[in-house]
Order: structure tokens, then C-alpha cells, then sequence
């Protein structure tokens, strides 16, 4: 679909969603301004979709007098363009001649993004910018202001302006004066309900931690008090074993309190009174039995039904604290809790709140001229990346989904797309028809990594394997290390495709030859060895005798007939081959040559030829998070565009070091020769040659 003017803009909102190249895109990944993505994506999901496009275009339209401003991507906007009869418009166009007037210009100037975004910038640093947020700069010389506002940020956290700087909010200040009044209230309940609050007065707190710190031992004494009542005839053997004692009695005691510890903190007793003298305390225990007989109950026996009565003791104490508010205002000054929740100096803080919000519509609408100064640079190219994929087919154009340039193997590959799902190319990459290399680029200075798949479109598959490194050069000309981690093997070109029989005989024959001569090379070189360990452990033999053993021929009568036979049958296919060419008319000879050729390279460049036409951009970008709606196309000839190679110079210079060049006429014949025989070797020896010869004669 074309997008060449306003009129077309203009009429987006009619074109059939079927007839778009896309239907979503990413926002991350593309080379292209990312907040201007960010202003399409409207509802944050972090993609673009088709009625988003739509609203952006539908909304710069109705701003504009003419559309086709757009397709310019002009930086800077005539403020006379506006089309004053939307509200919008004249807001825009009035805001915009206030920031030309503020930098000293005319307002018949042209305005720039630069501009704005330094105006908000400006704005966003005064006292009050409209976000509702207060900074310690908001309460200008007024010493109490300032302290008021630093405790609310201590104690109720702070907000970031859009200074940068640390404030509050109204919502912050309620929430600190409502917690300052909660604590006062809290701590007003004490005065006034001390007797029951505090049944050990100030010590109070220090008697209930220890209480709750011997609560375990205490208890357990006591149940083994009832057990000993219960009836046992040997209370003791409720209390600590007299072989655990006398087990200590050959330890270091300093490293056994644990076990001290553990053990009853006195001993049992029917009449479970617990004694609080030292003598009958366990000695680990001792110091806070006493403290306890200090603070709480000053008398030498407690009871159980005394013990429950001290622990009764503490429950409004302990509701009392447990009702303390959630804050941290507990470390303020009693003078100040009370000056913080004087009204008038609340008062004045949310009057400084709503001077700041007085600004925000100020503030709104400068990012609304912002964002279209923004959409109207770019919002053209956008469109022609994703309504249809114009910048990708034009000549000295870069596609926002083409990352850089990948040099390697003397070629330069233009179509570079950054992977950001490996798995999903794994996939559906192989789909695309073209040879794609996947590479590893990291920096080692910016210490940044990432993974880019290239297309070669143009030569041969040379010296590209994994493990190869290369360069990557990005958009904005940053070189980055790259080494081939994957490839996607498909036909790059029709000549390739010619030589690929071959090539691929050409080397199952060498590997064929180098598989046979290391295992012969293997076989003798074992027998060597086995042959010379043997010899070394094998007794002196008489020398005479070794002298008089005779060469045995017949054991190699063997080999030789078997190269005799071997070298028969070559010479006799030589013969059978030549015989047969030669009896072939003059004009038959070279189409046979050519019906060779066709043979075997015919199905291989007639695979390439169609693959090379269905080469598709297509599932590279939809593995990307793209959803396409279309394919994308790359031929052989638009191909050749993508992908660029090295030409050299012509110069008269002479190596010195150069070998002796061959006449171009003997490589001529040997390169014909070559392909003359292997050619009609193939025919031979699958059945074609007959055929082909009944067919001529």
C-alpha cells in the first residue's frame, strides 16, 4: 500500500486491516527514536498495534492545516501550520509562542523539540512545576516549613519531583499530622491510666522482659512440681541426672552453660514453692532469679498461683503496647509533635501543594507539543516500516529493524535484524529460504552483549563457520566483536548452486582418501610397533639361520595383482570413455558436454532458483515479536542490494614472492578436463552415458 502524502495519511483510518504489511510491532529492538514509540504505544504494553497507529495518525492530522507536512520529518514546525480552528491547535500554538518568547525569540519563528524539551526542563527545576510534590526549594526561607517538610520525608518517605529533587505530596503530609496525633493520643492514654498501665511503674517494660525470658523455666518447673505430687515415688528423678552431673565433672564447665542451662532451675520439690535463694537457684540462671525477686516479687518462694497473678499483671501493659501506632514519629520531641499538628502550619503546606498543581496544566501541555513536535518528525518513517515496508525497498534506505552492517568473508551484509528471542528463531527462521548467520556482538570497553542474525544474499559459502569471527558495525558507526554462533544453511546464489555437486564430490572423495590413508597409516604404524616390541623380546636367534631365510614372493603376489587389476580397469574405463566420445559426431560432442553438465548441476541450481524466490523476511520478524501480516519478499535481484563484495583495485604491482602463473589456456583445459571426466565418470557409473549415447545415435 502506498504512503506517499498527506491525503494518504489522512485516509489510514479506511484501509482495511488485511491490507496492512503489520499488525503489531515491538517497541524495544527497532533503530528508531524509542520515546517516539513509546508516545504511539499508548496504553504501555509495550508494542504497537494497528488502532494505535491509527488514533496518532488521526490525532496529527486534525492538528495540522495541511498533512502532508508530515511526510517531511522536519525537526522544526512552523507555528503558522497549526490548524487554528481545533482548541488543541490554538493551545499548542499559544504554548509554543510562550517558550519562543521566553528564549527572546519571535513568535512568527520556527520552533524546534529541542527548545521544548529544554522549556520543560526549565520548568520541571522551579519551586512549583504541577506535579503536586513540594521540595525543600518549595518552602523557599521559611525555617519551619523546611524542618516540617525534611520530618515528613524521614518519617512518611519521600516522592521524586519532576526536578529530580525529594519532596511530598498532600496525601504524605495528612498521613504524617494523623500519625503525629495517633502517637500523642497513644502516649496521652499512659499519663492518664498509669496505675493499671504500669503495675511496676518505670520498671514496668524491664520487669516484663524479664519475666518473659524465665516464663520457660519457670513453667517447666512447675509442671514437674505436679508431677512429683502426682504421686512418684522418687520426685529427684525428675530433676537432672546424677550421671549427666558427674559427666560434666571431667569437661571444661565454661563450654557446657548451654547444657547448665537446660537442666530444671532448681530442684523439685512437692510443695511446688519455687525458692529464690541463691543457694538453690541453678547457677546459670542465678543472676535473673534474683532480678526477677528485685523487680517483681520480693519474697523467697513463689508460687504457681503467684506466678500466674505476675503474668496477669502485665496484660494491659501489654495491650497498651501493642496498640502503638505504626510510625516512626516516636523520636520526635514532644514539643514538636505537638507544633507539627498546629493547623495553620498544615495548613500552609497544602497551600504550597496546590500552588504546585496550578502549573500542571502548563506542564500537560507542553508534553502534548513535545510529543506532536516528536510525531510530526518521525511519525512518517514509522509508517513506512510498518503500514508497508518502503524504507526497506528503497535504494540508500535503512529499515528501523536493519541494526547495522556485518563485515565478514569479504562481503558486507546489510540486512542485520538484533535477535531478542533465540528460542522463536530457532523455530521459525529456517522458514525464511535464506543462508542466516547468527552472531555473538559484545563490547568489551561498554561491556554490553547481543545477538544479531545476518543474511548473506550474494557469492558463495567460502570460509563461513562457526566459531569465525567478524565485525559488526552498528547504526551509529560503533564497532562491536562478533563470532558465528549458528548457521542457517540455504542457496545463495545460482552460480554456487552450479559448482555444489562438485564441490560435495570433491570432498566425500577427499574425505574418502584421508579416511583410508589414516587407517592405513594406523594399520602400519601398529604393526611397526607390535612388530619391534616383539623383536626386543624375542631370544637371540642364530644369525646363519636368519641368513639363510629366502624372500617369499607369493606373499605379495597378492598386492601386486590387485594393483595390476586396479590399474586394468582404470585404463580400460579410459579407453571405453574416450572410444565412446570420440565416435560421436562433431556437433553431438559438445551438447553432450552440455547435457553432462545440465544433468548434474541442473536439479541443484533449479532447487536454488526457487528457493532463491522464496526468500521471505517474514518469519525472521515474526520470530522477533512482529506480528506480519504479509510477506516480505527479498528476490535475487533486490538480493544482490542487500548484501555487497569486495572489489579490488587494478594495479600494476609485481609480488616478488609470487609463484610462476600458468597460461590461461592450460588452466582452461585442466579446469575442462577435470570437469570432463568427473562429469562423464558420474554418467558411467550410474547408467546415464548408454542412455545419453542411444539418444544422439
Amino acid at each position: 500500500m502506498r504512503i506517499a502524502n498527506g491525503e494518504d495519511i489522512k485516509h489510514l483510518p479506511e484501509l482495511d486491516k488485511k491490507l496492512w504489511t503489520v499488525l503489531s510491532c515491538p517497541v524495544d529492538g527497532l533503530e528508531m527514536d524509542k520515546q517516539t514509540l513509546r508516545l504511539i504505544d499508548t496504553d504501555g504494553d509495550g508494542r504497537i498495534k494497528v488502532d494505535e497507529v491509527i488514533a496518532a495518525s488521526s490525532w496529527l492530522v486534525s492538528l495540522l492545516k495541511d498533512a502532508d507536512k508530515l511526510t517531511l520529518g522536519q525537526d522544526s514546525f512552523d507555528l503558522s501550520d497549526f490548524n487554528t480552528e481545533n482548541s488543541e491547535a490554538l493551545a499548542l500554538q499559544t504554548c509554543a509562542n510562550e517558550v519562543l518568547k521566553a528564549l527572546g525569540k519571535d513568535a512568527s519563528s520556527l520552533i524546534t523539540l529541542a527548545e521544548v524539551e529544554d522549556s520543560s526542563k526549565i520548568l520541571a527545576a522551579t519551586s512549583f512545576n504541577g506535579d503536586g510534590i513540594i521540595t525543600e526549594k518549595s518552602a523557599g526561607d521559611n525555617a519551619q516549613w523546611l524542618a516540617f517538610i525534611r520530618e515528613i520525608m524521614r518519617c512518611q518517605g519521600s516522592l521524586t519531583d519532576r526536578s529530580g529533587q525529594e519532596g511530598v505530596n498532600a496525601e504524605k503530609i495528612e498521613a504524617f499530622v494523623s500519625a503525629c496525633a495517633d502517637f500523642q493520643t497513644w502516649k496521652k492514654r499512659a499519663e492518664e491510666e498509669k496505675e493499671s498501665l504500669f503495675p511496676y511503674g518505670d520498671d514496668t517494660a524491664r520487669a516484663l522482659a524479664l519475666c518473659d525470658e524465665l516464663k520457660a523455666k519457670f513453667d517447666d518447673w512447675f509442671i514437674r512440681c505436679r508431677l512429683a505430687s502426682f504421686g512418684l515415688d522418687d520426685p529427684s528423678k525428675l530433676d537432672a541426672s546424677q550421671n549427666a552431673i558427674e559427666t560434666l565433672g571431667v569437661e571444661n564447665l565454661t563450654t557446657a552453660v548451654a547444657q547448665i542451662a537446660s537442666y530444671p532451675i532448681s530442684k523439685v520439690r512437692v510443695d511446688a514453692l519455687l525458692p529464690l535463694s541463691e543457694g538453690e537457684i541453678n547457677p546459670v540462671w542465678k543472676d535473673k532469679v534474683l532480678q526477677f525477686k528485685t523487680l517483681v516479687h520480693n519474697q523467697e518462694s513463689l508460687s504457681e498461683q503467684q506466678w500466674a497473678d505476675i503474668q496477669a499483671s502485665f496484660a494491659a501493659y501489654r495491650a497498651w503496647v501493642a496498640s502503638k501506632p505504626a510510625s516512626s514519629v516516636d523520636s520526635i520531641a514532644e514539643e514538636d509533635l505537638v507544633a507539627y499538628q498546629d493547623p495553620a502550619l498544615k495548613q500552609a503546606l497544602l497551600d504550597l501543594v496546590a500552588e504546585d498543581l496550578k502549573y500542571d496544566a502548563q506542564f500537560q501541555i507542553l508534553g502534548s507539543l513535545a510529543k506532536f513536535l516528536r510525531l510530526y518528525r518521525d511519525f512518517f518513517t514509522f509508517l513506512k516500516n510498518y503500514v508497508n515496508f518502503s524504507d526497506f525497498y528503497m535504494k540508500d534506505k535503512w529499515a528501523v529493524f536493519q541494526a547495522g552492517r556485518l563485515y565478514i568473508d569479504q562481503r558486507a551484509c546489510d540486512l542485520c535484524i538484533k535477535v531478542t528471542d533465540m528460542g522463536a528463531q530457532n523455530k521459525t527462521a529456517f522458514l525464511s529460504e535464506m543462508f542466516l548467520i547468527y552472531c555473538d556482538c559484545s563490547h568489551k570497553v561498554l561491556n554490553e552483549k547481543f545477538t544479531i542474525v545476518a543474511a548473506m544474499t550474494v557469492g558463495e559459502t567460502g570460509d563461513i563457520k562457526v566459531g569465525k569471527n567478524c565485525i559488526f558495525y552498528d547504526r551509529d558507526g560503533q564497532s562491536w566483536d562478533a563470532v558465528i554462533t549458528k548457521i542457517i544453511e540455504n542457496p545463495i546464489s545460482i552460480a554456487e548452486a552450479f559448482w555444489s555437486p562438485y564441490r560435495k564430490l570433491g570432498a566425500f572423495v577427499d574425505n574418502q582418501i584421508n579416511k583410508a590413508a589414516t587407517e592405513k597409516n594406523n594399520k602400519v604404524i601398529g604393526e611397526m610397533t607390535a612388530k619391534v616390541g616383539e623383536n626386543l623380546n624375542k631370544p637371540v636367534e642364530n644369525k646363519d639361520a636368519a641368513k639363510a631365510q629366502s624372500f617369499d614372493i607369493a606373499k605379495y603376489c597378492g598386492i601386486f595383482a590387485a594393483i595390476g587389476m586396479a590399474v586394468g580397469y582404470i585404463g580400460s574405463f579410459l579407453v571405453s570413455l574416450a572410444t565412446g566420445f570420440m565416435a560421436l559426431k562433431w556437433w553431438q560432442m559438445p551438447l553432450s558436454l552440455v547435457a553432462v553438465v545440465l544433468l548434474i548441476s541442473g536439479p541443484s541450481m533449479f532447487l536454488a532458483w526457487r528457493k532463491l524466490r522464496k526468500r521471505n523476511l517474514s518469519p525472521i520478524l515474526n520470530a522477533n515479536g512482529w506480528a506480519m501480516n504479509a510477506n516480505v519478499k527479498i528476490n535475487i535481484r533486490f538480493g544482490e542490494t542487500l548484501t555487497s563484495q569486495a572489489k579490488l583495485p587494478k594495479l600494476d604491482v609485481k609480488d616478488p614472492f609470487a609463484k610462476k602463473k600458468m597460461a590461461n589456456w592450460k588452466k582452461a583445459l585442466i579446469a575442462f578436463s577435470v570437469l570432463l571426466i568427473a562429469a562423464v565418470a558420474v554418467l558411467y557409473f550410474t547408467g546415464w552415458y548408454q542412455c545419453l549415447c542411444s539418444c544422439f545415435q
